[in-house]
């Protein structure tokens, strides 16, 4: 895999201070940390479509707003 190198300028020292404290509770480095962010958010890109949400809505029967809250409610209440 080719790598290229990245630079973050004027990131707001309480989002460092976050990145830090989370790169700790995960025991990775900074870097690491903002590779695995920067990963996760290219999978999740990969795994939703607009596509393939229309076409979950439409399998779901989801006609209306009022049944979208419906739909919501459920899973939230199936957990």
């Amino acid at each position: 895999m080719l790598t290229v190198n990245l630079s973050v300028k004027n990131v707001p020292k309480e989002w460092v201070e976050q990145l830090r404290q989370r790169a700790r509770k995960h025991h990775r480095s900074l870097q690491g940390e903002l590779l695995a962010i920067l990963e996760e958010s290219v999978k999740q890109q990969d795994k939703i479509s607009l596509q393939g949400l229309l076409a979950e809505l439409r399998q779901r029967g989801l006609r209306t707003p009022k049944e979208s809250v419906t739909i919501i409610r459920n899973d939230r209440d199936g957990r």
